[in-house]
């Protein structure tokens, strides 16, 4: 099938969810664990111009122990000190790109 990037925690469960499955679908799946291994801006700047803000996870307990200042930051800055407030898991395959592991994106993986 296809070759895709996970991007996201190996600790998460919907990551661990959405790679169970596009594998079991015969994807070959590469997680880049966006805490271990920190995107670049150049890494960054793909998925800040398809998600933008959405990006962020607002509901995460990261984003919610942040202080005002940082709340009213660009999703970038906040993306860049803190990735793991970022919505997971994204999976691209070079062309395209979702975000989180719902009906839709599961539909655009062949699932």
């Amino acid at each position: 099938m296809t070759d895709l990037t996970l991007y996201g925690l190996p600790t998460c469960d919907t990551c661990r969810k959405a790679r169970k499955a596009l594998e079991g679908a015969g994807h070959v799946v590469t997680l880049r664990d966006v805490r271990m291994e920190p995107l670049s801006e150049a890494e960054w700047a793909p998925l800040l111009a398809e998600f933008g803000d959405r990006l962020v996870n607002r509901t995460s307990t990261t984003y919610r122990g942040f202080s005002d200042f940082m709340k009213a930051s660009e999703a970038e800055d906040q993306l860049r000190e803190h990735p793991a407030v970022m919505k997971r898991p994204v999976i691209s395959d070079g062309a395209r790109w979702t975000l989180g592991w719902d009906e839709g994106a599961q539909a655009v993986w062949g699932l």
